[in-house]
């Protein structure tokens, strides 16, 4: 933990906006990190075992929080589950989990999307 404050305070003396360290796996540690710097902290969520929720890190002073590939991930395993589902039992209820199009177009706001001269979206 010390080898990693020393490095971050390095990151921060040397110009850098936000600061990042990973691996961090409790609540304790990510508050001693936090309070080490002036710089705001990001904190990696979405790794398997990393239960925090948004409000205990904003408590120990976290101030921006990323997923990486977490998503991604969640989607290849929803993907995966419904293959060997589709393999294992010859059935497909893991279709009523599916999202629909027209909830994906709203979230991703497809629809509204300027359209240029030559039809292509934005």
């Amino acid at each position: 933990m010390a080898d990693t404050i020393k490095r971050l305070q390095a990151f921060e003396e040397a110009g850098a906006d936000v600061l990042y360290a990973l691996g961090l796996h409790d609540l304790a540690t990510i508050r001693a990190l936090c309070h080490s710097v002036t710089k705001p902290v990001n904190v990696v969520m979405g790794m398997p075992g990393a239960t925090f929720d948004l409000a205990q890190l904003a408590e120990v002073g976290v101030k921006r929080v990323s997923v990486g590939s977490a998503l991604a991930r969640v989607t290849f395993g929803a993907f995966l589950a419904g293959a060997r589902e589709m393999m294992d039992q010859g059935s497909f209820r893991f279709a009523d989990m599916a999202c629909g199009f027209a909830e994906i177009e709203v979230h991703f706001d497809a629809c509204s999307a300027p359209v240029t001269a030559d039809g292509l979206r934005l």
